[in-house]
């Protein structure tokens, strides 16, 4: 019994690393944005002077835009605004706004992928 735990405690040990390489890259910005998590999905908002453009990924890897819809909602100096966000590419979707967002502005987005319940998200951007 002892020689048996003590292999399964050496082969749990020679796996962490494994584990922490699979999920390096987790939750770090690829674009420049803001990342947050959505239960399955990770979506990273960049805010330009013009537009906000919206990467989203599953488990690293790219989520197609084509099946998905976003409503953003922006807080910002007590105004509220709203834009639905188009595809753009691959897993990206983007909206032209009418002022850049400052920083600290927040923004609740409803993310639906498809085939899934929509998804409430919030960001704070810097």
């Amino acid at each position: 019994m002892y020689r048996f735990a003590l292999r399964f405690a050496t082969v749990l040990i020679a796996m962490l690393p494994l584990a922490t390489v699979a999920h390096e890259g987790h939750g770090k910005p690829q674009y420049g944005g803001v990342v947050v998590e959505g239960g399955v999905f990770q979506a990273e908002l960049v805010a330009s002077p013009t537009k906000l453009t919206l990467y989203v990924t599953a488990h690293g890897k790219p989520v197609d835009a084509k099946g998905v819809n976003v409503k953003l909602t922006m807080l910002a100096a007590g105004k509220k605004s709203e834009v639905m966000l188009a595809p753009a590419g691959a897993n990206k979707l983007e909206a032209t706004i009418a002022q850049p967002l400052a920083k600290g502005a927040r923004v609740v987005g409803v993310v639906t992928l498809s085939g899934q319940q929509p998804v409430s998200v919030r960001w704070v951007m810097n």
